[in-house]
């Protein structure tokens, strides 16, 4: 009697493509390729439009395989072997969702589950013992898991790994930290394969090379599948209602109110979570009667209220709502009709992504309105539409060796079951971000582990590992493997501190610094409330509801996003259009009255000239320079070229910069004229004349901070309690001044001021400017009065001294002026 054999894999992908033709589907032929990848045990990138089944074309091989291996054994596949990562614990219930449905559908025997940070206890004590057939995690997450003694038993049946949205992971320490994951999960199982899926990324190869290792080929998966992003924009009548310089555009709220229904579901972004505050505030007080579909979804509100938003927007029930870039990703929410932008998006992924939300289908058209806050962004939502449509998007590239990370990573090693040092750095090199690390690079990495380096080993917190009479090394602490566990993952995490009504409900987390500033009694607006402050008890901000309004609202850590270099370049050739009389969109005839008038007082440049206004008012000597290459770039402009432009003559320069250009204030009759030259954009002694500009040290010393908790120097928990923001900096201050003074060759340290460069001046890309200013024509215009283009940078440099009455008042009076023929 013969035996008829189990079905095979392939098998089982027949039997899935019966349930995709039985839910009135048919397989995308990007999908077909992706399945077949796999079955060659290739790894790659998936890229391929938001809402065209990418999830499905990565996991639906992989559970096939699971199912065939479960019939062949008769039972179900011990272990895992499917591994989903995706940066948002938010998204992961969507997730979750979508790939349970063939599982249940056709009763598989597969299990599946996640773990992130919101996972109950008695799930992760499960998980503990055994985990699933397929597990949906994050990063930190992941790298917890790692901890464990058995980790290599436990993830040595795992054959494949998915990124989810790696465009987000890939260019941050949490990429980084990602891949060194990656390496450790394929040395547990030589039969493990990467695929990565985006639909916003530009320099597929190297995110595919990132995620399949380095020294591999990876496969790129993608489809000409059309997707539509149609753009349109807010004009008011009349179009002076726009004002020439701000950021918040609340003026244009009932402009936008008009255009709202709040039957037609509708996502309206922000960029910061001051400014969601502030919009969302304002809806409400102008549509009292929309209150019970309308809500705030911000990253710093309470976890349950924001998975009550999600929900809501699921089900229906919530039909407007206000967000940041915590739902930008990943998340399925189809009952979204329509997406507003509230300001430029600043980058042509992130209105992709955006937009993206609203119909979330398979070549279905996305729409998005935008709302420009100021007159230059009709400029920018009109050259986010010609990148669009000419095809262009950001690349992102990955870290470059973060020691910080490479430490974490050592220590969790160690407590994984131990390492080996020639093995783990081998490897380590197989991870893209770290391809160029060098032995003595990981030697030293290894000592600070082991002994604390050089000047701390005298300390026993800093010596986590010590080798084994093999040379594997291991923690032999167990305190420091607790508190490791407890810190593990750590990438980023700015000083906020939890905030709750005095009754005991939580409201989410607010920034340290903000709630140091208020007085007991004092009202602010926070998760779309009008909140009075208490006091502080037990390292809690408590506060009570509140009557009446105002605009007092948290700013949270960073800065407003810059424009993309891509977008700068759209920006640049978009405004030469217009100073040529282009008026083809909606957007520029709105803008064409600013033009003009910028026309009329100076130049509107073309993208291969470089503008230099230079002024005199009762402040002083102006110089404006207009780059358009984003603020942050412009930021380290600024200051290095008031460095050599008083390098020969001594004087104290005042300094601003926006996205467009940048402002030098000096005495009056200081002679920028002297320096207008080639010569003052040369890179030759950047790093040293950077250097001189600002004071390195204290940048140096706040970006030490986290480098200090990634590295385990210092630690945000701990068993009994949880450091605060002040005390996290007291502590890596004191260590920051310790090596500088006995171990100024520290690499930590140095890598803290090539962040800063990095991060603070965008130095690489600064190279990049300078060299395109050099070869650009300088235009050189003397005027009357700042213009259209430099107002804005008064504004940038004098807004904190005024109010914003006084603000409206000098714009409206300098408007009047420009506008007049």
């Amino acid at each position: 009697m013969s035996v008829e054999a189990p079905p095979s894999a392939s098998d089982q992908l027949d039997r899935l493509r019966d349930w995709f033709r039985g839910n009135g589907w048919s397989p995308f032929p990007f999908q077909e390729r992706a399945w077949a990848a796999q079955a060659e045990g290739s790894s790659g990138l998936i890229h391929v439009p938001t809402g065209a089944g990418k999830t499905y074309a990565a996991f639906l091989r992989g559970l096939a395989e699971i199912v065939a291996e479960a019939e062949a054994n008769g039972g179900g596949a011990d272990g895992i072997r499917v591994l989903y990562i995706t940066p948002l614990r938010a998204v992961s219930r969507d997730i979750a969702k979508a790939m349970r449905r063939p599982i249940d559908d056709l009763e598989l025997p597969v299990s599946l589950e996640t773990r992130t940070g919101d996972t109950s206890s008695s799930v992760r004590a499960k998980q503990r013992d055994r985990l699933p057939n397929v597990l949906i995690t994050t990063p930190e997450s992941l790298c917890l898991l790692l901890t464990q003694e058995k980790a290599s038993d436990r993830f040595g049946g795992l054959s494949l790994v998915i990124l989810d949205e790696w465009h987000e992971l890939l260019a941050s320490k949490r990429g980084s930290q990602t891949e060194l994951a990656l390496t450790r999960l394929r040395a547990f199982s030589g039969r493990v394969r990467t695929w990565a899926l985006s639909a916003t990324i530009a320099n597929t190869l190297d995110a595919a090379q990132a995620a399949a290792g380095a020294g591999s080929a990876p496969e790129i998966v993608s489809a000409e599948l059309e997707r539509p992003v149609h753009i349109d924009a807010v004009i008011p009548e009349p179009v002076s209602k726009i004002p020439w310089a701000g950021h918040l555009g609340l003026v244009m709220l009932d402009d936008l109110l008009a255009r709202l229904d709040p039957a037609i579901s509708t996502l309206v972004f922000c960029n910061t979570r001051s400014q969601a505050e502030r919009w969302f505030h304002a809806i409400q007080h102008e549509r009292p009667s929309w209150t019970p579909v309308t809500a705030l979804h911000h990253g710093s509100i309470d976890r349950d209220e924001r998975e009550r938003i999600e929900a809501g927007l699921k089900d229906g029930t919530l039909r407007l709502v206000v967000a940041t870039s915590s739902l930008d990703l990943g998340v399925d929410f189809s009952p979204v009709e329509r997406v507003v932008q509230v300001g430029s998006p600043k980058g042509l992924a992130r209105l992709m992504q955006r937009a993206g939300r609203a119909g979330h289908r398979p070549c279905e058209e996305c729409s998005i309105l935008c709302v420009p806050t100021h007159g230059m962004e009709l400029v920018e939502i009109a050259a986010v539409r010609r990148g669009l449509e000419a095809g262009r998007l950001e690349p992102r590239d990955p870290e470059s060796k973060p020691l910080d990370v490479l430490a974490q990573h050592m220590v969790t090693c160690a407590l994984g079951g131990g390492f080996e040092p020639d093995a783990l750095f081998r490897q380590i090199r197989s991870a893209a971000s770290y391809r160029t690390l060098t032995r003595d690079d990981f030697d030293w990495t290894l000592h600070l582990v082991e002994h604390g380096g050089g000047t701390l080993r005298a300390y026993p917190e800093y010596c986590k590992i010590v080798p084994d009479e093999s040379g594997v090394y291991r923690v032999p602490d167990r305190r420091i493997a607790q508190v490791h566990r407890m810190n593990v993952g750590t990438i980023t995490g700015d000083s906020s501190i939890p905030i709750r009504f005095v009754a005991g409900r939580s409201l989410g987390s607010i920034e340290e610094r903000f709630v140091g500033l208020l007085r007991p009694g004092e009202r602010f607006v926070f998760a779309g409330k009008v909140l009075s402050f208490v006091r502080m008890h037990d390292g809690t901000a408590l506060v009570r509801k509140a009557s009446g309004t105002t605009t007092y609202t948290p700013h949270w850590a960073g800065t407003r996003l810059p424009i993309s270099e891509s977008m700068s370049q759209e920006v640049r050739d978009t405004l030469e259009a217009a100073g040529g009389g282009d008026r083809s969109t909606p957007e520029l005839d709105a803008a064409a009255g600013l033009v003009k008038a910028q026309a009329r007082m100076s130049r509107v440049p073309r993208a291969d000239q470089l503008l230099v206004e230079l002024t005199t008012t009762r402040e002083g000597r102006h110089l404006f320079l207009f780059p358009f290459e984003g603020r942050l770039v412009h930021g380290g402009l600024a200051a290095l070229l008031a460095y050599r432009v008083t390098r020969d003559r001594s004087s104290t320069l005042s300094i601003a910069f926006n996205d467009y250009g940048l402002e030098l204030l000096g005495p009056e009759g200081y002679p920028f004229e002297e320096h207008l030259s080639p010569e003052l954009f040369t890179d030759e002694r950047l790093v040293e004349d950077t250097l001189g500009s600002v004071n390195l040290s204290e940048l140096a010393k706040l970006r030490f901070r986290d480098i200090a908790r990634v590295a385990g120097l210092v630690f945000q928990q701990f068993p009994g309690g949880k450091k605060r923001g002040r005390q996290l900096s007291a502590s890596s201050s004191l260590i920051f001044d310790v090596l500088t003074d006995f171990d100024p060759d520290h690499l930590l340290l140095a890598q803290a001021r090539r962040e800063v460069m990095e991060r603070q001046f965008e130095q690489s890309r600064l190279k990049r400017l300078l060299a395109r200013l050099r070869g650009s024509e300088m235009v050189v215009v003397e005027t009357d009065r700042p213009t259209p283009l430099g107002f804005p940078l008064i504004i940038e440099r004098t807004g904190g001294q005024l109010s914003s009455e006084t603000i409206l008042q000098r714009l409206a009076k300098m408007r009047t002026a420009w506008e007049v023929e």
